[in-house]
């Protein structure tokens, strides 16, 4: 697997990769992420394409389940630990 190239953010660390014909897209926020596979194809074939893809929808989908991913990880801490 090669690194193809970042893609900026503000808020999240954001890194393509390629291996066998298919991307990979990491999406990173504090100690958590999130990699979406992504075949390549006549629509999706360079670093860019994968730029195009990523839209404000997406991106703001992809916060959204960090923020829920944070949450369960804090439940699952305060189950862990209850308070007294």
């Amino acid at each position: 697997m090669r690194i193809v190239g970042t893609i900026p953010h503000p808020l999240m660390r954001i890194t393509v990769f390629a291996m066998n014909m298919r991307y990979s897209v990491k999406f990173e926020m504090g100690q958590m992420e999130q990699t979406y596979k992504i075949r390549e194809s006549a629509h999706i074939n360079s670093l860019e394409d994968i730029s195009l893809l990523l839209d404000d929808q997406l991106i703001d989908e992809c916060l959204n389940h960090f923020t829920a991913m944070h949450k369960s990880m804090e439940a699952a801490f305060d189950r862990l630990t209850p308070n007294t």
